[in-house]
């Protein structure tokens, strides 16, 4: 056997294929015949420990003979001092993959400390937590008054003064209900990234939500059982109904409508009216069905998935007062299932349209991060149009709604325990008194309901109601 030269390898025909060539030294070729042309992989053939090995040395034409030689002759002198070349060969490949792995590793680490509150809070949106909304309030708030501020902190390096700073600026802007609410999410976010890798890791020094203190961040005055007060008094539901009215004469008397002042939506109009006299929800209401309102029995039924957390399905009576109105809503959405269709009829409107078209025309009242009076949003009413009284008693919501009628009730002398069952509230000791005391209370809420439909019916018309309430008292 003689070395191969360049051009005996160059002479080698396809016909060969599969063919082994050898060299001295115990290197031999075995040929591969392709579309490209010829190959011929290279192998030294060694002895060890009474068994016969082969090493790979190269591939001609890629590699080059001096270059398939040496690595023969490298192998060869190993094989004489005693060690395996086939054997050393894994080692260093093993030795290359732990370094590899290792470097990932290390990669990873970098990564993972380079994590921020930004990516903490994608991922608990992503798989922590499921709001009603699909977490659209969440996104929302940590968008305006989280994430612009400590977002790209990362969470090795975040501390509670932090998180402080954040409920600080939102209670300098008089929106302490909402910081309150954003430390309440921080403990909920935070508290789930540190039963997980890689949050847990992370958080060196601990859960800093953990060492908020809300109280001593809000303002003195604040409530922090959240108990809202705010009540529409007699004035101001006839001043309501009377704004309604002025604002439809307008705009019907308007010699160019186009360009008039449009009056508030009809149908949420009539849903003042309605979650007055029935202290319902506005999320109940907003997903009303026609199938549900019986204008034969006088009742709407408001099943259980549609109550707030999903406490119980419940019956209101209707009155007079608010049969009136669900009699007028019907003739505007009667064509759709729903009581509240939205554009296409198709399904209902969003939980927040009727709150949102009251707040748009209280704008007096609403204030940007900084506490400035907010910016105007486009496509949307930005006026005072239902501001009460002049503003004195404050911002009205739907809920206030509710509210109202349940304290009308309470004036009129109706027990605790009917007011609870019209607002369908769960109160303390009904756990155990429902397997015992199974009284409907039909009788008394529908005599409740019409009492506050009477009673909103001479309010409208914005006369003294003392007379009312001392003598249908009951």
């Amino acid at each position: 056997m003689t070395k191969f030269t360049q051009k005996t390898l160059e002479a080698i025909t396809p016909d060969r294929h599969g063919e082994t060539i050898r060299e001295d030294g115990g290197l031999f070729g075995r040929i591969r015949a392709n579309s490209n042309g010829i190959s011929i992989s290279f192998y030294y053939r060694y002895r060890w420990q009474s068994k016969t090995r082969d090493l790979s040395c190269g591939t001609w034409p890629t590699d080059s003979m001096p270059i398939i030689r040496k690595k023969r002759d490298d192998a060869k002198n190993k094989v004489a001092n005693g060690i395996d070349p086939g054997e050393q060969k894994k080692v260093k490949k093993i030795e290359l993959q732990e370094a590899m792995l290792a470097k990932i590793a290390e990669h990873d680490k970098l990564r993972r400390e380079d994590l921020t509150v930004n990516d903490l809070f994608n991922a608990w949106i992503e798989n922590g937590v499921r709001r009603e909304d699909g977490n659209a309030t969440l996104k929302r708030t940590f968008s305006v008054d989280t994430l612009p501020y400590i977002g790209a902190i990362k969470i090795s390096k975040l501390t509670e003064a932090d998180l402080i700073s954040v409920l600080r600026r939102m209670v300098e802007r008089g929106v302490n209900r909402s910081a309150v609410l954003m430390n309440n999410s921080f403990k909920q976010m935070f508290s789930w990234a540190e039963k997980r890798q890689p949050w847990r890791k992370l958080m060196i020094e601990g859960n800093p939500a953990d060492l908020v203190e809300i109280d001593n961040i809000v303002s003195p005055d604040y409530d922090m059982d959240n108990i809202r007060s705010r009540i529409l008094s007699d004035h101001e539901i006839f001043e309501l109904n009377m704004l309604l009215q002025i604002q439809e004469m307008k705009y019907e008397n308007a010699s160019n409508r186009r360009s008039a002042e449009r009056p508030v939506v009809k149908t949420t109009q009539l849903a003042f009216w309605i979650m007055l006299s029935t202290i319902c929800r506005v999320g109940e209401l907003s997903m009303s069905r026609w199938e549900h309102v019986d204008f034969d029995s006088k009742t709407w039924q408001i099943p259980k998935k549609n109550v707030k957390n999903k406490v119980s399905a419940i019956v209101i009576y209707l009155s007079d007062y608010a049969l009136y109105y669900f009699k007028k809503l019907y003739e505007i959405t009667g064509y759709s299932d729903w009581c509240f269709p939205d554009s296409t009829g198709e399904n209902c409107i969003g939980r927040k349209v009727i709150a949102d078209q009251i707040s748009d025309r209280q704008v007096m009242f609403k204030l940007d991060a900084d506490g400035n009076p907010a910016r105007p949003k486009k496509n949307r009413k930005n006026d005072n149009s239902l501001v009460l009284k002049r503003g004195e008693n404050g911002k009205w919501t739907p809920h206030d709604l509710r509210r109202t009628g349940s304290t009308i009730m309470q004036r009129l002398n109706i027990p605790l325990v009917t007011i609870n069952r019209c607002q369908n509230h769960v109160v303390p000791g009904e756990k155990v008194n429902r397997h015992y005391l199974h009284h409907d209370y039909a009788r008394e809420t529908k005599e409740a309901w019409d009492l506050l439909g009477d009673y909103l019916g001479i309010a409208m018309s914005g006369s003294d109601m003392e007379e009312f309430v001392l003598s249908n008292s009951i």
